[in-house]
């Protein structure tokens, strides 16, 4: 008995011991999300990146890891998401995969400012500078200047071009200061385009890590410390659950209207659909069709770099073909606005950022479809509707009669080779030529009309 009772004592006490035990640290952190960003860098992959990183926040994830494959993309989303990426109180690792990707670019940038920076085998970075905005080619890079042989003077420059270059070297010299990495070679790739392949980034201090997959990865890591927010924390990822989040249909949605060529249809099927309708009151579809769409498209332009001398050629070369067809100028109102809208389409991004160009053969389908809309079959409409009606009760006015008999006031008269009740204020004789003027229900409104049957009274 007393076995037994020993027995119990020490299962309750193996029991109290384990349940009081500390929890092993695995089971203490969060899940690794992963997310992609692929191609160019726009307004949806802002708000993907941002609403992922929210959502790690809620979960305490352990560790974001953002797989990087891109050309670029607008300044404004490159900007954004590094704000995410630096406020973030959750590490992210920003890491170049698969072999073969590149962080060019804003993507440059992007793995600057992230906590770890990663690179697949085969991958490379940089090419930094900021594209042509507006008009403004890059810097000279250093090595034109060698080939050249002679000095180029600052003043050669734009002003706006050296602040556009300035701020950009000042902000990836921050970043760079800010992770602890080469600021020098951040410099470089921004005024010179300069780009490393994984290999001597790793060697430069442009990165961290170089990792041959996500499990390589997260295993480099372990137990590594890093800076949040001033203050050290060791990150734990062995045995962590690794969990992708992957754009939703917001993001797929936001996606494809921001997509430049996208958005320009969606303007001019906007606008087409409105002129329709207010051509031809009542028609509904048009209307309804036209106004969601250039409300979609007004959204994308304020999330995109927009021209606005070029949306006012657009609406300008749109409103000259219109006028072609009300008042015939023998061609050049609308020459003039096939012209105004293809140089308003061309100059209407006022970025050349990777994939945020409108495609040429966009514009020229366009330019076409618009000047057959506006010019030949809105003009033959209009044509229509000044030609003589041939049908109908109207058809009867302005027609030649036959009166029947002598009347005063009231009679007969004969048109078409039917018999119809006239009106007239002057007296009319039989086998006088008379004129329809008005139509009141079955009655006809006359008035004399000297015809080739009657000879002139002298």
């Amino acid at each position: 008995m007393m076995r037994c009772v020993l027995l119990v004592k020490l299962i309750l006490l193996f029991l109290a011991t384990s349940l009081s035990a500390p929890v092993s640290s695995n089971n203490d952190t969060g899940p690794v999300f992963q997310l992609t960003i692929e191609n160019v860098i726009g307004p949806a992959t802002d708000d993907y990146i941002e609403r992922a990183i929210e959502t790690a926040t809620q979960q305490q994830a352990e560790l974001i890891i953002i797989r990087i494959d891109t050309p670029g993309g607008l300044d404004s989303a490159m900007r954004t998401i590094i704000k995410n990426i630096t406020n973030s109180s959750v590490p992210i690792a920003v890491y170049v995969a698969p072999t073969g990707a590149r962080a060019a670019s804003a993507g440059t940038y992007i793995l600057y400012s992230s906590h770890i920076a990663a690179m697949a085998p085969g991958t490379n970075v940089g090419a930094a500078t900021p594209v042509q905005i507006g008009g403004i080619s890059p810097p000279e890079t250093l090595k034109d200047k060698d080939k050249s042989k002679k000095p180029v003077a600052d003043d050669n420059k734009s002003t706006l071009q050296k602040k556009i270059i300035n701020d950009a070297v000042a902000y990836i010299r921050g970043l760079a200061q800010l992770r602890g990495r080469n600021q020098e070679w951040a410099e470089k790739a921004v005024r010179e385009a300069a780009s490393l392949p994984a290999d001597d980034a790793l060697k430069n201090n442009v990165i961290d890590i170089i990792a041959t997959s996500t499990a390589d990865l997260l295993k480099q890591v372990n137990e590594r410390e890093i800076l949040i927010h001033g203050q050290k924390r060791q990150l734990k990822t062995t045995g962590l659950v690794l969990k992708e989040i992957n754009p939703d249909w917001r993001s797929r949605l936001l996606s494809v209207i921001t997509n430049p060529n996208i958005a320009y249809i969606l303007m001019l099927v906007g606008i087409y659909g409105l002129i329709f309708e207010f051509s031809n009151p009542g028609a509904i579809v048009p209307g309804t069709i036209g106004a969601i769409c250039l409300l979609l498209a007004m959204y994308s332009f304020q999330l995109l770099p927009i021209n606005y001398a070029g949306m006012a050629l657009i609406l300008l070369g749109i409103a000259l073909m219109i006028g072609e067809a009300f008042e015939p100028s023998f061609g050049v109102l609308g020459i003039g606005g096939a012209v105004a809208f293809v140089f308003g389409s061309i100059i209407l991004m006022d970025t050349h950022a990777p994939g945020f160009g409108i495609d040429i053969s966009v514009i020229a389908t366009f330019a076409v479809i618009s000047v057959i809309l506006f010019v030949f079959i809105i003009g033959m409409a209009i044509k229509a509707r000044h030609r003589p009606v041939v049908s109908g009760l109207e058809e009867l006015l302005g027609n030649e009669a036959i009166v029947l008999e002598d009347f005063e006031q009231k009679g007969r008269v004969n048109i078409h080779s039917e018999n119809w009740i006239a009106l007239c204020k002057t007296p009319l004789k039989k086998g006088q030529a008379v004129k329809v003027t008005d139509i009141d229900g079955l009655t006809l409104q006359v008035e004399p009309l000297i015809s080739s049957k009657q000879e002139p009274v002298s």
